[in-house]
């Protein structure tokens, strides 16, 4: 869910995952003497089975061709990804495209480029165009200035969407420089406090990052030569492109049913409850399945780069929500549910209708509380009140985990920073190379924070937030930047900031929409892009690139994908009428804006009308604080039972800021987005991983890489060649989902166009 928080942590022995959340507590002595076993392995066996321990420091790596394959893959990624963005079936393009597009043209220049050198008038530095082969280290540069400008490779910049909801929700005036400004500050101010917790999110072995693995895995297959009978991995992945390239026709154009099949509807097409329980795209999803990849990786990410142990946490947290609590109170009409949608992010009057947001906001663009009497209170459905009662959960429980976990080890990490204790190859070939100066993070920190604080009270009218917001903002982006990077760093997931942020702001602010986002982007953005940030050094320190370099190329491709993002969004807004506007648009209309629909939505709840009216002592949902009060205890049972049986795994495999947040992803997301999700991390990452890991080492990686490519050359040569002209075919096969009545409400005499009335 765009705003309701995200994700997960544990860990499984015939598992992926080797490692468990105590093995920083139980490594004390190990991280004080280095690691035992093979000091020249990493101790986590998929790092081991993956990355090569060696390197080469005479590779060149800041070169012309870097620079300009970088640029171009940047500016294409970041049009492309803000231009889908806004679609009912958003398509990220992922930085596995950026690395199949920029090896051919690496390639081409250096068999092309002059080798002649150049030198600049009146110094002594001189360049090559052209200084050899083109080599894995400007590979490694050139997806990391692709995949800057947005966090973990979400494509689209967040904070453009205080610009979309402004225009196209509020239907307000917002301007491009202020809009450029918060973009491009959102999503450069983390990278300050980020750097000064490298020495705790990625020197130590076990913060692994295993989505980097399947990064690593491409660059080895597209670069390394092989030898043996087996089929190599490079034609693997070929192959497995034009498969994935060939099948996306399927879902993304001739058989969309494939995105998601409710069978469960089809075999009783009258019945709402049927259509509530068995709709995987507005129910719980029963029986639905997904044949579509990127149905399945829309939010979770690959299953198959996903430790098993947080796929089934994830999962279990997801059958706890949808199939206990979700049940429970909807067929128990707490909160009056029947009166409204089992699943919706939408919100209502008291009656089941849609709420006119505009006929309660006054002309200062805030709330109006004389016509809000007259209108009455807002209304969420209860699957949406009680998954922001688990993003509740979820953020605190990551502070608890965290700390009983890892505290322990932090403090090591604190105490023997200074110590230059060398922690696995990875970390000692690394220091080869000159490392970046703490004065250039704190440089950079000090720069955003006043940026950003010159950006909202020079257009104080339009972004609402006060100069001390910004202060709070980072406080808190800075605070929970290393709890939530090393679950990142273990587990693939990342809790978010979002609803703790908006719940602060609208405490402190109510009234005043654009003031709520705003602090929430720089609070929840600025640790989110800390977070992913760190990822990519993490990625740079198996890759043996330089860190100097690095640092560099991440700012310029942050700051040029912020420039790129907010151009798009600009041009769509002007120029395509009533974009996002449901209501208006033809029903085949693409532009629909489901993600931003969500962040208007959260801009209403938390900004608008702010938490006390409805959280709060003034608010129908006032339970749901209790959350955060479970949340932060959830933790503690698992680890007193570890502590008291270290050898029983299970209290270990438990991790609660994964199984809590579980569902911070929907909406959006959906029920078939989950199940699919999990059926396919189960066959790949414990049936597959477990009985045959030869298989698994070989090709696993590759083939999470080859699926991502493959869908999103077809995915955009599908609206190129067919979206733009409105091209389209309606048979049975393109009725997604083809449940009607999910959306109706079951409480008698409540009256909903084309909805049954009980």
């Amino acid at each position: 869910m765009k705003d309701a928080g995200a994700n997960k942590g544990g860990a499984a022995e015939d598992s992926p995952m080797v490692l468990n959340p105590g093995a920083g507590r139980d490594g004390l002595k190990a991280l004080e003497v280095g690691y035992g076993g093979n000091p020249d392995e990493s101790p986590v066996e998929q790092v081991q089975l993956t990355v090569p321990t060696t390197d080469d420091p005479s590779l060149p790596v800041w070169t012309f061709r870097m620079w300009v394959i970088g640029l171009f893959v940047c500016i294409l990624l970041s049009f492309l990804n803000q231009f889908f963005e806004y679609r009912k079936e958003p398509l990220i393009i992922t930085t596995i495209s950026a690395q199949i597009v920029a090896l051919p043209l690496g390639r081409f220049m250096a068999a092309t480029l002059p080798t002649k050198m150049i030198r600049f008038p009146f110094t002594h530095w001189e360049f090559t165009l052209n200084p050899g082969p083109f080599n894995m280290k400007e590979h490694v540069l050139i997806t990391i200035f692709a995949n800057a400008g947005s966090a973990f490779g979400n494509g689209d910049a967040y904070a453009v969407g205080i610009v979309n909801i402004t225009k196209a929700f509020y239907k307000r005036t917002i301007g491009f420089f202020p809009g450029l400004l918060v973009v491009i500050t959102t999503q450069v101010l983390g990278y300050g406090w980020a750097g000064l917790l490298r020495k705790y999110l990625v020197d130590p072995a076990h913060m692994w990052w295993p989505i980097n693995l399947v990064q690593v895995t491409i660059f080895r297959t597209l670069h390394e030569k092989e030898t043996g009978k087996q089929l190599k991995r490079i034609d693997f992945f070929i192959i497995a492109v034009i498969l994935s390239f060939a099948y996306y026709t399927l879902p993304g154009y001739l058989f969309m049913m494939l995105t998601c099949f409710s069978w469960v509807c089809w075999a009783w097409p009258n019945s709402v409850t049927a259509h509530q329980l068995g709709s995987g795209l507005s129910g719980l999803g029963i029986g639905a399945l997904s044949f579509d990849w990127s149905g399945i990786s829309a939010y979770l990410y690959s299953p198959l780069m996903t430790p098993f142990f947080a796929s089934v946490n994830v999962f279990v947290g997801f059958l706890i929500v949808i199939y206990i609590v979700t049940p429970a109170t909807y067929w128990g009409n707490i909160y009056n549910a029947k009166t409204f949608p089992i699943f919706s992010s939408q919100l209502f009057q008291s009656n089941g209708q849609e709420y006119d947001i505009t006929s309660v906001v006054d002309s200062k663009f805030e709330l109006n509380l004389t016509a809000y009497e007259e209108v009455g209170p807002i209304h969420l459905s209860t699957f949406f009140a009680i998954t922001y009662g688990f993003g509740f959960a979820s953020i605190a429980a990551t502070i608890s985990h965290v700390a009983l976990f890892y505290g322990k080890e932090i403090w090591l990490r604190t105490r023997t920073a200074l110590k230059g204790n060398e922690v696995d190859v990875h970390t000692r070939l690394m220091r080869r190379y000159t490392d970046i100066p703490n004065w250039w993070f704190l440089i950079l920190m000090v720069l955003g924070i006043v940026v950003s604080i010159a950006t909202v009270e020079g257009y104080k009218s339009q972004l609402q937030l006060p100069w001390w917001g910004i202060l709070l903002a980072c406080a808190l982006a800075s605070f929970f930047t290393l709890p939530v990077g090393v679950i990142a760093a273990t587990t693939n997931q990342v809790p978010g900031l979002n609803v703790i942020t908006e719940y602060m702001m609208g405490y402190i602010l109510p009234g005043q929409p654009i003031a709520n986002v705003c602090f929430k982007t720089y609070g929840y953005i600025s640790m989110t892009q800390a977070v992913s940030f760190l990822q990519d050094f993490k990625l740079g320190h198996y890759m043996k690139i330089p860190p100097r370099s690095m640092f560099i190329v991440q700012i310029v491709g942050t700051i040029v994908a912020a420039v790129v993002n907010m151009g798009v969004a600009w041009w769509l807004l002007t120029t395509i009428p009533n974009i996002c506007n449901i209501n208006v648009l033809p029903s085949s209309s693409p532009w629909t804006c489901p993600s931003d629909r969500v962040f208007f939505d959260a801009s209403v709840i938390w900004g608008l009308v702010g938490p006390k009216r409805i959280f709060g002592s003034l608010g129908e949902y006032s339970a749901i604080n209790w959350f955060f009060l479970g949340g932060f205890l959830a933790p503690v049972p698992m680890y007193v039972l570890h502590r008291c049986y270290p050898k029983v795994k299970l209290f270990t495999l438990v991790n609660m800021p994964i199984l809590l947040g579980a569902t911070g992803m929907m909406p959006p997301a959906t029920a078939v987005n989950y199940t699919s999700w999990f059926l396919i991390a189960f066959i790949f990452n414990y049936v597959i991983f477990k009985y045959q890991k030869n298989w698994w080492t070989r090709y696993n990686y590759v083939l999470s890489g080859a699926l991502d490519a493959g869908l999103a050359f077809m995915g955009v040569l599908i609206y190129l060649s067919l979206g733009l002209e409105n091209i389209s075919i309606t048979w049975w096969g393109t009725n997604i989902d083809g449940c009607t009545y999910a959306n109706c409400p079951t409480q008698p005499g409540i009256n909903i166009t084309g909805c049954p009335v009980y």
